[in-house]
């Protein structure tokens, strides 16, 4: 019996393919995603209810719902793909940030947000804030969010998303002219 891909290894599946507006990246799925098999499962994570209040969304969606998310032009993946839990659990090699951008230069998507400024650092490097970054990875313009997770509760702020969510919404409007 052949032993299973790298991908059917994953905790998560990566939620990907060409022509997306924007990719969540987070740093690893959590304990609670991890157990039921979803994203931002975790009911004080204020992931799904925050795409809904930016507009990204077009209703709320539950946790389970996330393979629907590319028929809103958005999709998802961890810097973490074999590995689950809080970050301070995670071991020092634990984030695969080439593979990232290889996932990013096959798909192209418009934007990559990173769903944690700790994501963020990891990425892209010290010096980043919430916002959009100067940088790129691949074409994609990419953004450094405050955690959703409840445990970040202190650093939250919807400005950011709502930003953020208003540029892809933009830039997806000018594509359409």
């Amino acid at each position: 019996m052949p032993l299973p891909s790298a991908s059917e290894r994953f905790i998560l599946p990566d939620v990907l393919r060409p022509g997306l507006r924007l990719v969540f990246c987070g740093t690893a799925a959590g304990a609670r995603s991890a157990r039921e098999g979803a994203y931002y499962a975790h009911p004080g994570n204020m992931f799904w209810r925050t795409l809904f209040a930016t507009g990204l969304t077009p209703r709320l969606l539950l946790p389970a719902e996330y393979p629907l998310l590319p028929t809103f032009g958005l999709g998802l993946t961890d810097l973490s793909k074999f590995h689950s839990g809080n970050d301070a659990e995670l071991p020092v090699d634990a984030f695969d940030v080439a593979a990232l951008r290889d996932k990013i230069d096959q798909f192209r998507p418009t934007a990559l947000a990173f769903t944690s400024k700790h994501g963020g650092v990891a990425a892209l490097g010290k010096g980043v804030t919430y916002g959009l970054q100067e940088t790129r990875f691949g074409d994609a313009h990419v953004f450094v969010l405050p955690s959703p997770s409840g445990q970040a509760r202190r650093s939250w702020d919807l400005r950011a998303w709502q930003a953020m969510a208003d540029f892809v919404k933009a830039r997806t409007a000018d594509a359409r002219r």
